[in-house]
């Protein structure tokens, strides 16, 4: 069964498509017989998926090209960029031509900011296959690739055309990867629905066992909140900052630790128990909220300690790198209830330091 969502973005929106069995749905790709497309993906997914995908298009009168780059973080590049616009040059494709983007978040990424810059914007597609890629980072047309000094600090605001999301590609995903994506899931949950964070609490085993009703509805659910926050505030003036919880703190575990050694998912996990101590230190939050938190990231095989091998002073330098800073000023995302939160401005460092000191 396919389900249809759509962001809504005045003459920019589109469609998300989720369903078993559809990447290799022709009906579930805005193309038309003739046109070119470059599909870019990672040699993780490129044994599995890419064929598949190749056939299905040319079948249906498509040209295809492809690149396949390295799969991971820490080539979440320039170079990785560069790469796929060299491909689009060497091959050339024109600004009537399709970017595919095939691939988790870090494909996403990196092809969507490839595809706003290619020709000064072509159109692409989002064919996310981890669950992180597919309740968060393939929906709102955040693009970026990471510097050493910072995650996503070089990237653009550029929508796709749509939204492929086949859950039958999670059963190719390992248990980390997938873990990774239910941070992603239960910071939803946290910022703005108690009632799917209680679901979460009743059903997350059977989310870890790739349960398809469970998480067909787990999905489709983030979609449509992502989705929302993403038509109010596209560019992330007000609304869309709260999606960032967590991500202040995990975004300097990711730095100092180098990309990849945690997934962002992990990174994100435990930067949301530090946002939770921030805001009880600071007498927003309650202590069994806390633990309502932990216990449920405990259940989804996430870390809940920060790194040992990294000191707390180390999160500074890097958070005030982080691109909600404003004036050299910490701003924050920090929960209220389980179902609510804000961004707090200029929140004090030695309460920051000591959020990160009960995280271990």
């Amino acid at each position: 069964m396919l389900k249809k969502l759509t962001v809504a973005l005045s003459e920019r929106s589109y469609p998300i498509y989720i369903g078993q069995n559809i990447l290799t749905n022709f009906q579930s790709f805005p193309l038309k017989s003739g046109e070119r497309v470059l599909i870019a993906t990672n040699d993780t997914i490129a044994p599995l998926y890419l064929n598949a995908v190749e056939k299905m298009l040319e079948e249906n009168g498509v040209k295809v090209d492809t690149v396949v780059v390295p799969d991971g973080e820490k080539y979440k590049t320039i170079e990785t960029w560069n790469t796929i616009l060299t491909s689009l040059l060497a091959k050339n494709h024109t600004r009537n031509s399709v970017l595919i983007a095939l691939g988790g978040g870090v494909i996403g990424d990196v092809v969507g900011f490839a595809a706003a810059c290619y020709q000064r914007g072509i159109r692409f597609i989002q064919v996310p296959t981890t669950l992180l890629s597919q309740v968060d980072s393939s929906v709102g047309g955040k693009t970026a690739i990471n510097h050493p000094l910072g995650k996503n600090m070089i990237g653009a605001f550029y929508q796709p055309q749509a939204v492929v999301i086949d859950i039958n590609c999670l059963k190719t995903l390992p248990q980390r990867e997938l873990s990774a994506g239910l941070a992603e899931v239960i910071k939803y949950g946290i910022i703005m629905d108690q009632d799917f964070f209680n679901w979460l609490e009743q059903h997350i085993e059977d989310l870890l066992a790739l349960e398809p009703n469970a998480m067909s509805y787990c999905i489709a659910h983030c979609c449509e909140l992502k989705a929302k926050i993403v038509a109010a505030d596209e560019t992330e003036q007000d609304l869309r900052a709260i999606l960032n919880l967590g991500h202040t703190y995990g975004h300097a575990i990711e730095a100092e630790l180098g990309y990849g050694n945690w997934l962002h998912g992990e990174a994100i996990s435990v930067g949301m128990l530090m946002a939770a101590q921030s805001a009880k230190l600071l007498g927003h939050f309650k202590e069994s909220n806390i633990n309502r938190i932990k216990q449920l990231l405990i259940r989804a095989k996430l870390p809940v300690t920060k790194p040992e091998m990294m000191s707390t002073e180390s999160y500074i330098t890097h958070m005030l790198r982080d691109k909600k800073v404003l004036s050299g000023k910490l701003r924050l995302v920090l929960p209220f209830e389980i179902g609510q939160v804000q961004v707090i401005d200029d929140v004090n460092q030695e309460i920051v330091l000591q959020s990160i000191e009960l995280c271990q």
